[in-house]
């Protein structure tokens, strides 16, 4: 299980609240059911799957989901994807399994080291056409600016289990001279730009989605 911080206050402002009693959330990879807390909160019942985690009530497989169509409001996929043998699958089930209208919320691994079998870390342009040729219309795509590589190689791989405290003291210099050396860079080269320091270097990537209305 990835130790990515869950949900951002941008992924936060993205999450709908559930449209009458009895909408449904799918956890999808829920592993823990980390997430039950705040979809409960913004009112949808929650409902978890995951492959193998003995702590889900409902286990099965991302490819080939054992669910009706269009069950779900929202569909979130915290860290999910990168430990999907075949991606494009997932997400087609993911859009099958989805109302019309609804939301699919999810991050995906870019930077971060190998973990949990991982097989596909996904750039920016890999996260979009994942999602895209399911057919889900994309609301948003974005690093995340707080899980940077720095960050995510110290807490995953250098030093796994250290306090975060001491984790951002260690990689605090690191990251202030790369931000400085990137600041030099825009002087002399046209691909220097902020946006493209964050793309480069983030851990992973926040995905929002919808489901048009046809």
């Amino acid at each position: 299980m990835s130790t990515t911080p869950r949900f951002s206050k941008e992924m936060l402002s993205y999450f709908p609240k559930a449209k009458e009693n009895g909408s449904l959330v799918l956890d999808l990879g829920s592993g823990s059911t980390a997430h039950r807390e705040v979809c409960e909160y913004a009112g949808f019942e929650y409902m978890d799957s995951d492959y193998k985690s003995p702590e889900t009530p409902m286990l099965g497989d991302a490819h080939a989901l054992p669910l009706k169509d269009e069950c779900f409001e929202l569909i979130l996929s915290m860290a999910v994807l990168e430990h999907i043998r075949f991606p494009f699958a997932m997400m087609r089930e993911a859009y099958r399994v989805l109302k019309t209208g609804g939301m699919f919320i999810g991050t995906v691994s870019f930077l971060e080291p190998f973990h949990d079998n991982s097989f596909y870390h996904h750039t920016h342009l890999g996260t979009y056409n994942s999602i895209h040729q399911a057919g889900f219309r994309i609301e948003h795509i974005a690093p995340s600016e707080i899980w940077t590589v720095l960050v995510a190689q110290a807490r995953m791989g250098l030093f796994p289990k250290m306090p975060r405290l001491f984790t951002k003291l260690l990689v605090l210099p690191l990251h202030c001279l790369h931000v400085l050396w990137w600041k030099i860079g825009r002087k002399f080269r046209h691909d220097a730009s902020e946006e493209n320091r964050i793309n480069c270097t983030t851990g992973a990537f926040v995905y929002i989605a919808s489901k048009a209305v046809s």
